[in-house]
Parts: C-alpha cells; structure tokens; sequence
C-alpha cells in the first residue's frame, strides 16, 4: 500500500457505519441519515434527469417513447449478472470494513473491477450486432422496432462503461463512502441532460437527431463518470483504492466470495428483468399510447424509489460493517430504525401519487389518452408504498448479511407467481387492461414485503457467513 493509501485509510472512521451498543435513537437516525441522504439526492438528481429525459422524448411522440423504453428493457436481463457482482462487492467490503480490514476491502473492488470491465465488453460484443432483434423480440410496431434500434446501437457503448461504473459505486457504499457515487452521478446526469438538450432538438448549431441524440448523450455522459470514478479510485485518497499490485498480477482471491454472495442476487436480478420482460410484453400488445402510459407512468413512480433506495443502501452498510464488527443486534436495531424513517417518507409520496396523479403525469407529456390512463396506475401504486418500502429496505438489510438466497425466494415468488399469473387473470381473463397489470404489480409487493419481513424478523440472517 501507498503513503497515499495509508493516510486515507487511516482516516477512512468518517466512513465507518459502525454503530455504538449504547447509541440514542437520535444518534442512530443520524448515522442512518448519513448513510442515506447522498443515495437519495443521488437517486433525486437521476430521476429528475430521467424525467427531463422523458418529457424530452416525449415531445417526439408516443412511439419515441416507446422505443426508448421497449430498447432498454431487454438489458437488464444481462444487467443482472452486474447487479450480482456488485451486491457480493458490496457485502463482502463492508464486513471487511466493519472488521478494520479495510486494505482487502481495497483488493475486493480492484478484482471485482477487473472482472467487470471484462464481462462488460462482452456484452458490447454479443449485443451491438444484434439490436434490430432485441427490439423486435420486444413485439414493437415497425415504426418503434426502427427508432429502438437506431437508439439502441448508441446506447450500448456508454452502457458497458456505465456497469464498471456500477461495481465501483457499490464497492464505495459498502465502505461506507455514499458521497463519491452522489458526486460523480450529479456530473454524469447534468452532462447527460445537456446533451440530450442539444441532440435531441439540436439546440446552438448541434444536428437535431431526435431520438439518437438521446442515446449519444446518455453513452458520452456514462463514459465520462465510469473514467472519473476510476481516477478517483487510483488517487488513493478515498474509503477504498484501485490495487494497483492486483492488476498488475491478475489476483483474483476474493471473487469467489463474492461470487457465493452475488450469484443469488445475480439470480433475483435475472427473475426481475426475465419477469419484468414478459410483463412488458404483455403490457406492449395493449397497444402503443397503454405501453406509453405504462412507460411514463414507472417514470413518475420512480420518484419514490428514491427515498426506499437510498434508504435500502443504508441498510445494506449497516448490516454488513456491524456484522463485520460482531454487533448483529445493533444491525438489527439499525434496520428497524432505517425502515420507520422509510416507509414514512415513502407513505407520504402515496399519498400525493393518489391525491394529484395527473400533475406527476404532465411533466412526462400532454397526450389525454396517455394521461387518462396513468392517472389510475398511479394511484393503484400509491396505495402499495408503504409495502414497497419494506420491499426495498429489508431486502437491503439481508444482501448486507450476505443473505441474498432469501431475497432470491421472495422476487421468484413475487415476480413469477403473483405479478405475471394475476396479470394474465385480470388482461386476457378480465379484460381490465392497463389497470389490471398494474394491480398485479401492487398484489406482488405486497406479498414480497410480507415475505422479507418474517424472513428477517426470524434473525437467521445473524448467522450468515460472507
């Protein structure tokens, strides 16, 4: 290790998430609260900037919109295999935190790095080729399959830099360090927003592309915050530092812990993409102003996925430097804590989303049908916040523990047995339409929230091993 390194690692206790026995609830909300807000204005700035993304997009119409949503909908089945890496990443470098190890933690992001960077060009490879199909496997119309394609194909090279990215930023959380992730997404979203201004219409002199600029902006932005993130990383001054000794001997010691610990996670990502892939598809053959709705409607919901994430990602820090440091009961005390502040701030957006759904619906767009339909969508949803909350936090608390398996059980269940069987019952059975996979939706969370939540009231979470 460095001079450099040492002397960040040596004041890396502003990072700890390593809570007193006897801390007050006031100091423990504190701690959550440091932990959560920067994953939260993280998540703020990003869903603003995807709904500027959006209402810019949809400006161009509802197939636009469509295409954009239909393009990037089949990779997340292959996101999956990163989500994985980075939530054993994530485990593994807060318990070694939490047991003041924090120059292997340094080892377990270089490798996981490594390996990212290398399943990264491969997606590249296998998907760029192949977009025209990934889109028309979707079952656009031609129109959609066209502009998918088109976007689909400048998306692709920003999005192999955006999964390194991705591991990085999760490798930082579990060390503690929130605030680096937050500070190089704000970079990466406005670059991404004034790039879509200038490509999409072709603002001050710029080509107007339409739907192509977007995904120009999004790859340029994505390749600019994987390069800092990584300079940042070699400078040796953060919670955690790039091993320069591991890449120059190709160690990888650690991966198949982080394997054991992100191969369920990596399955949990793959049964929501594979899940969400056919609930869209059912949701597609609706027709293109529903998918549209549909579409805009996940947009405006996400802005209470930001709270239950950031919050999420607290959890997963808490759980995992606590148990490194031999203190499961204050990690359990920790969550409960986290989850009271959670599911208010969460129960609070339901509210508005039931009272005022047609003001979240306009700033994606102007177009009555795809209004009229989102309006109920969205308060179908809003009723379901507060499980979706518990459905976000306690997942986040058990990946801490390393109890990913569990997780695993609760998407299959959710996902596979509720969502899709009850969409098909209410679509095609019931003809209820939009509405009626929306309430499959709602059904899922719910039950998945009552799942985790015995899961991790049991405490056998305590015992795992990372």
């Amino acid at each position: 290790m460095t001079t450099q390194q040492s002397a960040a690692h040596l004041t890396s206790d502003a990072y700890s998430a390593v809570l007193s026995d006897c801390m007050s609830p006031d100091q423990m909300r504190k701690s959550i609260l440091r932990l959560a807000w920067p994953v939260i204005a993280e998540m703020a700035l990003t869903t603003v900037t995807q709904i500027v993304d959006t209402a810019m997009v949809g400006r161009l119409g509802a197939p636009a919109v469509a295409a954009v949503a239909m393009s990037f909908q089949p990779l997340w089945i292959a996101i999956g295999v990163f989500t994985g890496l980075g939530v054993g990443t994530t485990a593994l470098v807060a318990r070694l935190c939490g047991s003041q190890e924090r120059s292997e933690a340094d080892k377990v992001l270089t490798q996981s790095l490594i390996v990212s960077a290398v399943l990264g060009m491969a997606l590249f490879l296998l998907t760029y080729p192949n977009a025209k199909y990934i889109v028309q496997f979707m079952g656009g119309e031609p129109e959609v399959v066209s502009l998918g394609a088109s976007y689909l194909r400048v998306l692709l090279p920003g999005l192999s830099f955006m999964l390194v990215h991705m591991v990085a930023s999760a490798a930082l959380r579990g060390a503690g360090d929130t605030r680096t992730p937050m500070k190089i997404n704000v970079m990466i979203n406005l670059l991404n927003v004034c790039g879509n201004a200038l490509l999409i219409f072709g603002l001050f002199g710029f080509p107007a592309l339409g739907v192509v600029g977007a995904g120009i902006a999004t790859s340029v932005s994505r390749i600019f915050g994987c390069c800092l993130m990584l300079c940042l990383l070699a400078s040796g001054n953060k919670a955690i530092n790039l091993n320069l000794e591991t890449v120059k001997r190709l160690e990888f010691t650690y991966i198949p812990r982080v394997i054991k610990v992100g191969i369920p996670a990596a399955l949990e990502r793959l049964a929501i993409s594979g899940g969400q892939l056919i609930y869209a598809r059912s949701i597609v053959l609706l027709g293109t102003i529903p998918y549209a709705a549909h579409a805009i409607s996940i947009n405006a919901e996400a802005i209470s996925y930001m709270p239950g994430y950031g919050f999420a990602m607290a959890a997963t820090t808490l759980v995992g430097q606590n148990m490194g440091a031999g203190k499961p009961d204050v990690a359990e005390r920790s969550v409960w804590e986290t989850l009271r502040i959670g599911s208010a701030i969460m129960g609070f957006m339901g509210v508005l989303f039931f009272l005022f759904p047609e003001f979240f619906m306009r700033i994606y767009t102007n177009e009555l049908e795809v209004i009229a339909l989102g309006r109920v969508t969205l308060r179908t949803m809003g009723i379901a916040q507060i499980p979706l909350a518990v459905g976000f936090i306690i997942p986040g608390a058990l990946r801490g523990a390393g109890d990913t398996r569990s997780v695993l059980y609760s998407t299959i269940i959710g996902m596979w047995c509720v969502r899709l069987g009850v969409t098909y019952i209410l679509v095609y059975w019931f003809q209820m339409g939009l509405l009626g996979a929306w309430l499959a939706m709602a059904a899922d969370w719910f039950l998945r929230s009552i799942y985790v939540l015995a899961r991790f009231k049991s405490g056998s979470w305590k015992h795992m091993a990372v």
